[in-house]
């Protein structure tokens, strides 16, 4: 019995429909990989996109905050008014603003604080040892003011210059309630600004004399400029405050000026011109000599009422 013939017909247009239907399946799957493709493409740029967003949202954050530097001028035994005040001005949470505090006196002189002040550096990192001899009316705060673009000169040409918008040199009895002082300077220029308490204590107008050594604050420029002037350098004796004040003068600098009086005064007690009673609308308390006016002074703007609940402690 003969095998029957196959037929050539059937068999090529099984094989044509085969290749047909391989042909339209790599179609499908090509469309499938491509639009997986475009799908990717788009989730990362999205992502992206978010991403630098983001970053440009901090950017512009950091870029509208205050930079302000507070020099605290106190001396190198002074350990634990240091630890206190790092306690006080830590707890402190300023809105629109980085603010560091760092402790500023000169040369250190006995084996003991080149041990102690070398372990708080290595700790807190918030200390500046001036190149002079310690003094209060002597020029320590001259010292201050024209080293600090020196220690800061590497950001002269970059992009985050300046280091800090605003300087403030603060004695260490002086209390300053930092997010009243960023509200008070969000207004103000970042330019050729001196600002502070007007000395004599009767006067209102900062156009007068110098504001107080219990705390002043100078725009970065004039920083500059007292490093780079001859005026300083040649009047640098007397009190501090009120030698300040005259570079200002001489040197036409703090063309804008801001009288910070009635929200900066001395604490009440002993009671003087220069002082009044606690008010809400503070920005510095000076001539806290005591621990019991700085508890005192602590309680009356409720510094520690944002202490969390915990079970691990209990204060009544």
């Amino acid at each position: 019995m003969k095998s029957p013939k196959p037929n050539r017909k059937r068999f090529m247009l099984l094989c044509f429909l085969s290749i047909f239907f391989l042909c339209i399946l790599a179609s499908i799957n090509e469309v499938r990989f491509e639009n997986l493709l475009r799908f990717g493409r788009c989730t990362l740029s999205n992502n992206t996109t978010n991403t630098s967003t983001s970053v440009s949202i901090n950017e512009q954050q950091q870029q509208q905050e205050i930079r302000i530097l507070i020099g605290v001028l106190t001396l190198p035994d002074q350990y634990l008014r240091r630890h206190f005040l790092r306690l006080v001005y830590g707890t402190q949470n300023p809105e629109g603003a980085k603010i560091d505090v760092k402790f500023v006196f000169c040369n250190i002189t006995k084996e003991d604080q080149k041990t102690i002040i070398a372990l708080e550096i290595m700790r807190y990192n918030d200390i500046i040892i001036l190149n002079c001899t310690e003094n209060m009316n002597k020029g320590k705060t001259s010292t201050f003011f024209t080293s600090l673009p020196e220690i800061f000169n590497e950001t002269v040409n970059g992009p985050d210059y300046p280091p800090y918008h605003y300087v403030m040199k603060a004695d260490d009895d002086t209390y300053v309630r930092l997010n009243s002082l960023v509200k008070s300077l969000k207004p103000l220029p970042k330019e050729d600004l001196y600002y502070g308490f007007v000395i004599p204590c009767g006067s209102m107008d900062p156009f007068k004399h110098y504001m107080s050594g219990m705390g002043f604050l100078v725009s970065w420029d004039i920083v500059e400029w007292i490093h780079g002037s001859d005026i300083p350098k040649k009047h640098v004796e007397g009190p501090e405050d009120k030698v300040f004040g005259d570079w200002m003068r001489w040197g036409r600098r703090g063309l804008n000026r801001f009288n910070a009086k009635w929200s900066m005064y001395n604490y009440p007690d002993p009671v003087s011109v220069c002082s009044h009673e606690l008010v809400n609308d503070t920005i510095a308390v000076h001539l806290l000599k005591n621990q019991e006016k700085w508890i005192k002074t602590l309680n009356f703007f409720n510094h520690t009422g944002p202490l969390k609940e915990s079970k691990m402690y209990h204060i009544a």
